[in-house]
């Protein structure tokens, strides 16, 4: 099951046993080979058509919601709108070959526009430039219960129910987009949400992977906010957990 056991999801999905595909990690041939790993029920239409959005359909199997359920919890979030919910992606410019390694896969989907995102500027703190890309999905109402589960009052929480979507990809979408070493362990940014959401992230990662981590405050003035920490005894289990799915550009998070 793609949920337990990443070297099925590794034979089963990435082309079988293709020994170009198990050997790589952000190559054309490895996307190419996954492109018919990741379907849903058939979507109506190609990937650059307009299509109302109570058209476009689901069901959408569970890797497409690890993607999408990972990077809610990361820099990624859900935008409802008059006829359903998109999701956007984000990075900062030093992540470009992650980002579009993402874009690539979820185009190649029909899930978004196939045009490459490019580099913006946008003008950051002390009127520094910074250089950012997005891309954003197609507007589905199959998305909206997606929205419904992570915003009240357009704040972003943890779902109750994530348990079943917290799988490995799920995992590694979300440190990617937010998480950074620190020490021989792993820092995750959850400075968004609240305290209880964080324990209870912990509490997931503990049931789901068996990892030990704990809740720390970032030390921010004036702010009540806190990451997680993945322990180093649990270091070994992850880069087991998640490599398989971690592009190589990000790899040097979990090494």
């Amino acid at each position: 099951s793609p949920l337990n056991a990443p070297n099925a999801f590794l034979e089963i999905y990435f082309n079988f046993n293709c020994s170009e595909c198990l050997g790589c990690a952000d190559t054309t041939i490895f996307a190419i080979h996954t492109l018919s790993a990741f379907t849903s029920a058939p979507i109506r239409g190609d990937r650059n058509k307009k299509i109302r959005s109570e058209k476009r359909i689901g069901p959408h199997n569970i890797d497409i919601l690890s993607i999408i359920f990972g990077t809610l919890l990361g820099d990624g979030h859900a935008e409802k709108r008059v006829n359903g919910t998109r999701i956007s992606f984000y990075q900062e410019g030093s992540h470009k070959a992650y980002l579009l390694w993402l874009h690539y896969l979820i185009s190649n989907l029909g899930y978004c526009n196939s045009t490459e995102p490019k580099l913006q500027k946008r003008l950051g703190f002390n009127d520094k430039i910074r250089y950012v890309l997005r891309f954003k999905t197609w507007t589905y109402s199959s998305f909206n219960w997606i929205y419904d589960l992570f915003y009240i009052n357009n704040v972003k929480i943890v779902p109750s129910i994530l348990g079943p979507f917290l799988t490995p990809l799920a995992l590694a979408i979300w440190i990617m987009d937010d998480g950074s070493k620190v020490g021989e362990g792993l820092k995750l940014c959850t400075n968004s949400f609240s305290f209880a959401d964080c324990h209870f992230l912990v509490k997931l990662l503990h049931e789901n992977f068996n990892f030990k981590a704990s809740v720390q405050s970032t030390g921010a003035k004036n702010k009540e906010q806190y990451h997680i920490y993945i322990w180093k005894e649990s270091m070994p289990l992850l880069r087991e957990i998640v490599g398989p799915y971690v592009h190589s550009s990000m790899k040097y998070k979990i090494l």
